[in-house]
């Protein structure tokens, strides 16, 4: 198995993951140029991408889909409503309609609902049978009936858009405050770090904090949330940290990942 998260932010998220002859991309936000160089840095080729799965249809989650699909050929994985918001989609030969859960090849995708200002929003628990990582970004909460399907994950991105006080004291207008802050807007720094310890366990090797906003946030202050909300609850977890926009996270691959 092996994952990068290539772009996270709100230019553009993009993801990479594999397992055996699998390749996938998680979110296409970033343009298709940005996209090629990072996955030939990781010694990837984008003619080997075999699907792509949306999370949701705001532009910093598909903004290449439609040009990357001009030139190759993927599955492509959304739900209807998706479907129906990508007018382009109807003319693509190769698109599978998810409502529940699914294989690609080797590779197990649980899909979760999540709540953000879209017609539909998922998010992903994807398996290869001995490791596993989960996506969750882009929600305003995480319901807790998912605790049990996302626990003791070897591999968590998840999101830590902003720090409260940051976003309050800000330059954002009332209104766009209250979105970010609201049920259907983002995980804030202490959001993020309290749901993870109810997420972290024994099999967990490592956490990536992604979507991390460039007006309302900094990478120290959401490791440092992080830090004291585990120091809090009395846990001791070490291996976190920050995606950036433009600049591909380490490779995670096989030895990195707690096989059991």
């Amino acid at each position: 198995m092996k994952a990068v998260v290539l772009a996270s932010g709100s230019e553009g998220n993009c993801t990479f993951f594999s397992s055996r002859d699998v390749r996938i991309l998680i979110d296409i936000g970033k343009n298709a140029k940005y996209i090629k160089e990072k996955i030939k840095e990781i010694d990837e080729d984008l003619e080997a991408i075999q699907a792509i799965l949306i999370s949701h249809t705001h532009d910093d989650h598909v903004s290449a889909l439609k040009v990357f699909l001009k030139k190759f050929h993927p599955q492509v994985f959304v739900t209807e409503k998706m479907f129906y918001d990508l007018d382009f989609l109807k003319d693509y030969e190769n698109v599978v309609i998810y409502d529940d859960d699914f294989y690609i090849g080797n590779i197990a995708v649980k899909t979760i609902r999540t709540s953000h200002d879209v017609t539909d929003s998922r998010n992903f628990v994807l398996s290869d049978g001995i490791n596993s990582l989960v996506y969750l970004t882009d929600t305003g909460y995480l319901n807790r009936k998912y605790f049990s399907v996302l626990k003791d994950k070897n591999y968590y991105l998840i999101e830590s858009n902003h720090d409260i006080q940051m976003l309050m004291d800000g330059p954002y207008p009332k209104w766009l405050k209250q979105r970010v802050l609201g049920t259907l807007g983002h995980l804030s720094n202490k959001d993020s770090s309290f749901y993870l310890t109810k997420l972290v366990g024994e099999n967990t090797k490592k956490i990536v904090l992604m979507h991390l906003s460039q007006h309302n946030n900094t990478e120290e202050k959401a490791l440092e949330t992080f830090f004291q909300t585990f120091k809090e609850y009395e846990m001791d977890f070490k291996d976190v940290v920050c995606a950036k926009q433009n600049e591909i996270t380490k490779v995670c691959d096989d030895k990195d990942f707690v096989c059991r």
